[in-house]
């Protein structure tokens, strides 16, 4: 029996009660929530594995919802799924790059849902606890999963994290984005390739600020690689 908590912020009744049902039969704990306000309250009152965000809400957009969770230590590694009729390739980017780990869009299966929480919730829960990984001066924690560039911490979402640890484990080897798929995501074919790129520019953009975004480097035509000599 699945124990995991989902919230679930949707403004239309239908949808909930579509997503409500289906996640309930797939055993999963759906907390619900017309607007971001409500939600705000599940958040501290349930304590969610993962969100579950339409774009669209009466009061507030839900990609600015998420940017704002995001923004903040407590609620920054909480998974959120962007749930939208919006399918332009740049809407989904935006989505992604507003701290979504993914991105659905209207109308799709429930049983297309169920995987795509599962394949998140996976990403999440499988970081190995191993020894302190360093490279000049980064240091990544597992078993404390945290990340220090000397001294200050990193701040870094669930799949960046997962990403920046397996680059660590396997520097100066180029991978191609269906290889960092296979290996990150577990295989999982919902996940288009165009979202490497998306986890990519978020690394790099919370490496940057202590000068270690030059270590992800863009190989033209065959992928990225982590390396400390020069590209």
């Amino acid at each position: 029996m699945n124990t995991k908590k989902i919230l679930l912020v949707e403004d239309e009744k239908a949808i909930r009660d579509m997503i409500g049902f289906a996640l309930r039969r797939a055993g999963f704990t759906i907390i619900e929530a017309e607007n971001c306000r409500d939600g705000r309250a599940a958040l501290v009152d349930a304590r969610p594995d993962l969100a579950i965000v339409d774009w669209m809400l009466p009061d507030q957009s839900g990609l600015e919802f998420t940017r704002q969770l995001k923004r903040e230590p407590e609620y920054r590694d909480l998974p959120v799924i962007m749930l939208t009729a919006r399918a332009e390739e740049g809407d989904k980017v935006a989505g992604l790059e507003g701290g979504a780990d993914d991105y659905i869009t209207k109308p799709f299966s429930p049983r297309e849902l169920v995987a795509r929480i599962n394949a998140v919730l996976r990403r999440v829960s499988s970081v190995p606890l191993g020894d302190v990984i360093e490279c000049e001066g980064l240091r990544l924690d597992p078993a404390a999963h945290r990340v220090l560039a000397g001294e200050q911490p990193v701040t870094l979402g669930p799949t960046e994290y997962r990403m920046l640890e397996f680059f660590m484990l396997h520097q100066d080897r180029v991978y191609s984005r269906e290889q960092l798929l296979d290996r990150i995501w577990g295989g999982n074919v919902y996940v288009e390739e165009r979202t490497i790129d998306v986890h990519i520019r978020r690394l790099r953009k919370a490496l940057q600020e202590f000068g270690y975004d030059r270590l992800i480097q863009t190989v033209r035509g065959a992928g990225y690689r982590f390396s400390v000599r020069a590209e």
